[in-house]
Parts: structure tokens; sequence; C-alpha cells
């Protein structure tokens, strides 16, 4: 039975903490293939692709009416795995009304959170379960799992905010989070557009 979402009065929802899937919520799914480009090392991701092409995160929206007094909120799931040393994460995104934060706490499993604003100010915050983290406006930010199991995350921010993937499709984020000896560390991304060189 689908639970009414009544965005004026008010309602309940059940969250299922494992999985983040809240009753009648239509994950949105990303596999490798829809964003090996974003990984540094191109080989790996190709062979992971030819090999199964994983999933390597979900995320449950509930499609919250586009108003800035409304606030949407849903849970993401991001896999364990890695391309090369570089972990499993989402794509990351700005949103369109840049003026916009967000917040994220940790339900399950270990990761992080990667965030970078347009001067390039850049910072990592490392979640586990009941840790939350605040995105600041104007911040693009990316989940990264560094665990060994699903990072599940429940997220909230403004109806009206919108996502810009684009700006970090075409340059990136100036930093990319890798396996180093078991424990994850930023490294410049060499493939970040807005770096000249």
């Amino acid at each position: 039975m689908t639970q009414q979402l009544d965005w004026a009065k008010g309602f309940l929802l059940d969250f299922a903490l494992d999985t983040g899937a809240s009753h009648g919520a239509t994950p949105t799914k990303r596999n490798l293939s829809q964003m090996q480009d974003m990984y540094q090392d191109a080989k790996a991701a190709a062979r992971l692709v030819a090999g199964g092409d994983p999933l390597v995160y979900e995320f449950y929206e509930l499609g919250a009416p586009e108003h800035a007094g409304d606030l949407a909120f849903g849970t993401s799931i991001v896999y364990p795995g890695k391309v090369g040393d570089e972990y499993f994460m989402t794509k990351g995104h700005f949103h369109t009304v840049l003026d916009t934060a967000e917040v994220y706490y940790c339900l399950a499993g270990k990761g992080g959170m990667l965030i970078e604003n347009p001067e390039g100010d850049t910072n990592f915050f490392e979640l586990t379960p009941g840790q939350a983290v605040y995105v600041p406006k104007r911040y693009a930010h990316r989940s990264v799992n560094t665990g060994t199991e699903k990072l599940v995350t429940f997220f909230v921010f403004r109806g009206d905010a919108g996502h810009n993937y684009g700006a970090i499709e075409t340059e990136g984020f100036r930093k990319l989070v890798v396996d180093c000896n078991g424990a994850p560390v930023l490294i410049d991304n060499p493939k970040w557009a807005g770096g000249g060189a």
C-alpha cells in the first residue's frame, strides 16, 4: 500500500535503515558505465564495465514540491568498491540555486562527503552511523564509500534548489579520494579541467 505524501498537511514515512528505501519511492540508479570518465584510472574503469558494469550508487527522492518553503529529502546508497585506488562515489553536484545548503545524516556504513566551492576551497568529512555533515551553500558535494559495506545516508535540502551536475561532469572536482594503505586520502585530480597546467 503506497503512503500518501501530503506536502500541505504533513505525513509520516518509514525508512529501511539497511537500504534507505522508503515506501513508495523508486530509486535512481547509477552504474559505472554512466560515470566512468569521472575516475582517474580509465583502464580500470573500462575493465570493470566490461566485467559486469557494477552498480555504484542509487538514491531515493520523494519528489517534493519545488518551492523554497518545502524540503526535499531522501536517501542515498553508495556501494563498496574501487576503480583502481579510487573509491566508489556519487557523481556530485552543485545546486541550481547555488546559495543552498544540504544536510546528510549517516544511517549505515563508512565513508565521507567531499565538498568544494567555485573558488577551490575543498574539504572531506568522514562519516559513520549517527554522524551528520552540513554542506554549506555554494559547495558542490559528493558522497564517497570508504568502507566494505553500503554507505547509506539521509539527505534534506530546500525544495526548489535543483541539481547542477553539468559543472562537475565538465570540470570534475579538484581533489579525489583514494585508498592509501587502507585509509582515505585526498589527492589532486589530474583530470580537473579548470587546472590549466
